[in-house]
């Protein structure tokens, strides 16, 4: 059984910034790929950022030069640095995690965090 929880949404001005969490436990002997997804409404679920075990980070063409992935390894967390947000941020962010478990491999989603920006 893994749980992924995610922390740090919120209401903010444009221009603003927000720092999401996201926190994986249960029985995990590592994580490989964490990443951060967001849907707004009426919109499907887009990639926000990606980040591997070894530090290598991917990001949506929207986000770049505004939002930072991070991870620490040895607390199964990811962070999400959101800086200069805009009102199109808006949306529901959700952390997915790729877990090597003693059975098998598995991708597992959090709740999500409502992120929304004011103009």
């Amino acid at each position: 059984q893994v749980r992924v929880v995610e922390s740090g949404g919120g209401l903010v001005q444009a221009g603003g910034s927000l720092r999401l969490s996201c926190t994986a436990s249960g029985s995990i002997v590592r994580i490989t790929t964490m990443g951060w997804y967001r849907q707004a409404p009426g919109k499907q679920r887009e990639l926000v950022a990606t980040i591997t075990s070894g530090g290598i980070t991917n990001y949506a063409n929207s986000v770049k030069g505004r939002f930072a992935i991070s991870r620490d390894n040895a607390k199964n967390t990811v962070y999400l640095q959101m800086n200069s947000l805009k009102p199109e941020d808006t949306a529901v962010y959700s952390c997915n995690t790729v877990a090597v478990l003693p059975s098998g491999v598995f991708g597992y989603w959090g709740q999500g965090t409502q992120v929304t920006v004011s103009s």
